[in-house]
């Protein structure tokens, strides 16, 4: 079999994994031509230099409107590069990574928001009421308007609603680390049916020569 070389490496191939000057596509051969403005149409480009530019290509449109790379894009050029998958189950190594408060306060705003609490709750408030009213008859511990009962409610309600932000706030960082996994597969899948349209394209061009 014949070998080329390649006009950007400088290296030997086989003439399989040559590409001619006219079956480039124009945005790819803009930022050929960018690097080494002596490619012509005699030269030939071989499918790993071309690879190159098809990452720089995807490189621009995500970075349009001339803004830098977001840590994210990034990852995902570089999963694109490297042939991996960025799928995985995030609320598995969000929840194996939890300190004890954090466990803690996951069970308490759990319980906080249930029905077996709200039952609880007023049945507390229901035999504390009739203890001290009935029960106890002339020497009840918290007297009507049952002042202690208001301070233990008044306590429990500023420890109760710390503890319920602490769950929520980490909940909400479980949802922003999803979104962002959302995001990377999304664009990921994106930029990688552009990069198949351009090899579909490119094998037109070659078959119909």
């Amino acid at each position: 079999m014949s070998k080329g070389t390649c006009f950007v490496t400088g290296k030997q191939y086989d003439r399989s994994e040559l590409n001619l000057y006219s079956s480039i596509k124009p945005q790819l051969l803009f930022l050929i031509r960018k690097d080494h403005p002596d490619f012509s149409e005699n030269d030939l480009i071989s499918n790993e230099a071309l690879n190159l530019y098809r990452k720089k290509y995807l490189e621009r449109i995500v970075s349009r409107e001339h803004r830098e790379l977001s840590r994210l894009e990034q990852e995902v050029i570089k999963a694109i590069q490297d042939n991996t998958t960025l799928s995985e189950n995030i609320s598995t190594d969000v929840d194996t990574n939890l300190t004890l408060g954090q466990r803690v306060a996951d069970r308490i705003a759990e319980f906080g928001g249930s029905w077996p609490f709200i039952f609880t709750f007023f049945s507390f408030l229901l035999i504390w009421m009739i203890t001290n009213a009935w029960l106890l008859g002339s020497q009840p511990f918290d007297p009507y308007p049952f002042i202690l009962l208001n301070l233990i409610l008044s306590c429990l309600a500023a420890i109760q609603a710390p503890i319920i932000m602490m769950s929520q706030n980490r909940q909400e960082y479980k949802d922003r680390i999803r979104n962002e996994q959302d995001f990377k597969v999304n664009l990921k899948a994106e930029l990688e049916i552009r990069l198949l349209h351009e090899k579909i394209d490119h094998m037109i061009v070659h078959q119909n020569k």
